[in-house]
C-alpha cells in the first residue's frame, strides 16, 4: 500500500480569494491531496489585506495556520518543516527570498517551488526584480513546479539552472464546479482582477462587442478596476465574486471570456484557472490566442479562439445552441479527464514520489561506495 505524504505549503494565501488567483488554485490542489489521503499544512503570512477579506478561514481539507513574520514562521514551525516529506514555497510569498534562504539552510527532505506566476516571475528576474524569488535560488529547489508548461520548462532548466522543472497547471474541483440548470442571464462574461496589461484585451474582446451588440447582456466580475473605465450600459459590474458563487456565475453565461496577461501570452502554455473552472461547468469559453492553448483545448471543438472583437461578435451572433453546448461538453470532458483536482494531485504526488525514490537510490549508492548498509529500504512507491 502506498503511504500517504506529509506536505507543507508556504504560500501567498489560502484563506482569501480577494484579488488573486492563488487561493482557488491552492484550494483545488489541496482538496485533491486530501482526497488521496495526504496530510497537508498550509502556512500563510497574516497580512491585513487578506485578513480582512477571508472567505475560508478554517478549511476542512488541510490544516491552515498563520504567521506574522519570518522569525515566527521559523521558530514556530521548524519542527513540522523538517518532518515533512516535502516543503513547497509558492510565488508572491511575502519576504519570499528570506524565507527560501532559511529553508535551504535547514536541509529539508525536499524543497520545491510552486510558481503560479511563472511568466511574471521570469520577466521580473530579467528586469532585475527579485521580490519573492532570487535568480540564485532557482537551482536550490529539488523541483520547480511551474504554472506554465511547454518550452518554459526547458528554459527554466537550461537558462535558469532549475534541477528539475515540471508543469503543474491549475485545476478545478468537479464537486464544486459542475454544470448547472440555470438559464443564461448574460451572453458573455469575464471574471478577473484588473490588470493594466490585460485591460486592452478586455476592451477589444468584451467592451467593444458590448457596444456593437446593445441587445445582448455582458458582465465583468473582479476587483480593483479604475473608476475612469467607460463601461457600456449593457455591461454589469460585480466587484467581487467569492468561490462559492463561481459555478453559478459560469452557469448563467452563454459564453465566458478568458484573457491572459502579456507576459503569459509571450511565453505561452499558461492556462488560467478560469479555463478549467469554466470547462468543469461546461460553459463554452472564448479566449485570446497563445501558444499551447490548442494543445489543451482544441479550437472550434472545446474552445473558441478570438483574434479581435469582430471574432467575438461573430461567435455570439452566429453560434447555434447545439454547437455552443457541444463546445462546452467537450471542454467538460477534457477537464474531468486531465485537469480535475484529483488528477492534478496525483500528478503532483507522482513527482514527489519519484524524487523520494531517486534520493533513496542516491543514498544507497553512497552507502555501497562507503561499504555500509543503507538504513532505508529500496522499495519506491512511484
Amino acid at each position: 500500500m502506498t503511504r500517504s505524504l506529509n506536505i507543507v505549503f508556504i504560500g501567498l494565501t489560502l484563506s482569501s480569494s480577494w484579488g488573486n488567483g492563488h487561493a482557488t488554485t491552492y484550494r483545488s490542489l489541496l482538496r485533491g491531496l486530501h482526497g488521496e489521503g495526504h496530510e497537508v499544512l498550509f502556512l500563510e503570512c497574516d497580512v491585513p489585506w487578506y485578513a480582512s477579506r477571508r472567505d475560508l478561514a478554517e478549511p476542512d481539507f488541510c490544516t491552515l495556520r498563520f504567521y506574522r513574520d519570518v522569525d515566527e514562521l521559523l521558530s514556530t514551525y521548524s519542527g513540522r518543516l523538517r518532518q515533512a516529506d516535502a516543503v513547497i514555497v509558492g510565488s508572491y510569498l511575502p519576504d519570499g527570498v528570506e524565507v527560501i534562504d532559511a529553508l535551504v539552510d535547514m536541509q529539508l527532505q525536499a524543497l520545491c517551488f510552486y510558481d503560479i506566476d511563472t511568466p511574471v516571475t521570469l520577466a521580473g528576474i530579467e528586469r532585475g526584480s527579485e521580490d519573492y524569488l532570487a535568480h540564485r535560488q532557482i537551482p536550490r529547489f529539488d523541483v520547480y513546479f511551474s504554472f506554465s508548461g511547454g518550452e518554459v520548462l526547458h528554459r527554466l532548466e537550461g537558462r535558469y539552472g532549475a534541477r528539475r522543472a515540471e508543469a503543474l497547471y491549475c485545476s478545478a474541483d468537479p464537486a464544486r464546479y459542475r454544470p448547472g440548470e440555470e438559464a443564461p442571464l448574460w451572453d458573455l462574461g469575464y471574471m478577473g482582477t484588473y490588470s493594466a496589461d490585460r485591460q486592452p484585451a478586455l476592451e477589444a474582446l468584451l467592451l467593444s462587442p458590448a457596444r456593437e451588440l446593445p441587445q445582448m447582456r455582458f458582465v465583468v466580475a473582479g476587483a480593483q478596476y479604475p473608476d475612469d473605465i467607460d463601461w457600456p450600459a449593457n455591461v454589469e459590474r460585480i466587484e467581487h465574486l467569492p468561490p462559492a458563487d463561481h459555478a453559478t456565475f459560469y452557469g448563467r453565461q452563454r459564453f465566458t471570456l478568458n484573457l491572459t496577461r502579456a507576459d503569459m501570452v509571450a511565453l505561452g502554455w499558461s492556462p488560467s484557472v478560469r479555463l478549467f473552472e469554466a470547462g468543469a461547468c461546461a460553459t463554452p469559453v472564448i479566449s485570446d490566442r497563445w501558444q499551447g492553448i490548442e494543445e489543451l483545448f482544441p479550437d472550434g471543438e472545446a474552445i473558441l479562439l478570438a483574434q479581435s472583437g469582430r471574432d467575438v461578435v461573430c461567435f455570439l451572433s452566429e453560434t447555434g445552441e447545439a454547437a455552443r453546448r457541444a463546445i462546452g461538453a467537450r471542454a467538460h470532458d477534457i477537464v474531468l479527464r486531465d485537469h480535475s483536482a484529483a488528477a492534478r494531485a496525483r500528478q503532483f504526488t507522482g513527482v514527489l514520489r519519484s524524487l523520494e525514490c531517486n534520493n533513496r537510490r542516491q543514498r544507497a549508492a553512497l552507502s555501497a561506495t562507503a561499504g555500509t548498509t543503507p538504513t532505508e529500504g529500496m522499495r519506491c512507491d512511484v
